[in-house]
């Protein structure tokens, strides 16, 4: 590519690119997400979200894969769902220097455990519920990101993804419930599921104790279908447009 001519590139502040990821999944039917303590200064020994700078010749996506493995050790993940989240711009969001950061939400169905590396002293799976305050500005990200999987839950057939390969009806709802935060109607539920064309398909003669006195329940696996038609959505609440 030919430089224009008389272009100077000093001509503006240069400023740094980093990446950062919020990785869900779930752990002991609750979403848990993927955090560093952070080994060096800032908020050296605060817990933060993996990422780190983009270097020259690479992708903010190619950086990210990059970070994930080298912070936390998950380097070969089958199943990841990587995808960008937004850009973080805000003047002050690192005092080091002016640095945007592209965000990552990135999904983990059985997600093996994690070690630090790198410039992270300790990684770990903690739930989501108590990952509460972290470094820079990444309550923000995480925020932003479970907003994002909730959605995708919504118009994506992603749930089945956190169930084993049979699976009930009712541990299906679970995920919508444990990603959502909220309880829901089980015949309603049942009804849409199985009225979106496929969405699941059952198992022939399998079913599954769940405990109580009453009968197994049915098994089902994933279907073909990667979207939702009609979606599947959430209840409205305060803040969010029903």
């Amino acid at each position: 590519m030919t430089v224009p001519t008389g272009y100077d590139k000093y001509a503006h502040e240069p400023f740094a690119v980093t990446v950062d990821l919020a990785v869900l999944t779930l752990r002991a039917g609750a979403l848990h997400v993927l955090l560093v303590e952070r080994g060096q200064e800032p908020y050296a020994g605060r817990w933060a979200l993996p990422g780190g700078f983009v270097e020259p010749r690479e992708s903010a996506e190619t950086a990210a894969r990059r970070e994930l493995a080298e912070e936390t050790g998950l380097s070969d993940v089958s199943g990841l769902h990587l995808e960008q989240l937004r850009t973080y711009s805000e003047p002050d969001r690192d005092p080091r220097m002016r640095v945007v950061s592209v965000a990552f939400a990135a999904l983990l169905p059985n997600a093996p455990e994690a070690h630090g590396g790198s410039d992270a002293a300790q990684a770990r799976w903690m739930p989501y519920d108590s990952a509460k305050p972290l470094a820079f500005d990444h309550d923000r990200i995480l925020a932003d990101a479970h907003e994002r999987v909730g959605a995708k839950l919504e118009y994506t057939c992603l749930a089945t993804a956190f169930c084993p390969p049979e699976f009930t009806l009712g541990e299906l709802q679970q995920v919508y419930e444990t990603v959502w935060g909220t309880a829901l109607d089980r015949p309603n539920f049942r009804r849409k599921v199985l009225a979106t064309p496929d969405f699941v398909e059952a198992v022939p003669g399998a079913a599954r104790l769940t405990g109580g006195r009453g009968k197994p329940a049915a098994l089902y696996r994933a279907g073909t279908a990667t979207a939702l038609h009609p979606p599947l959505l959430r209840p409205p609440r305060e803040g969010r447009p029903a």
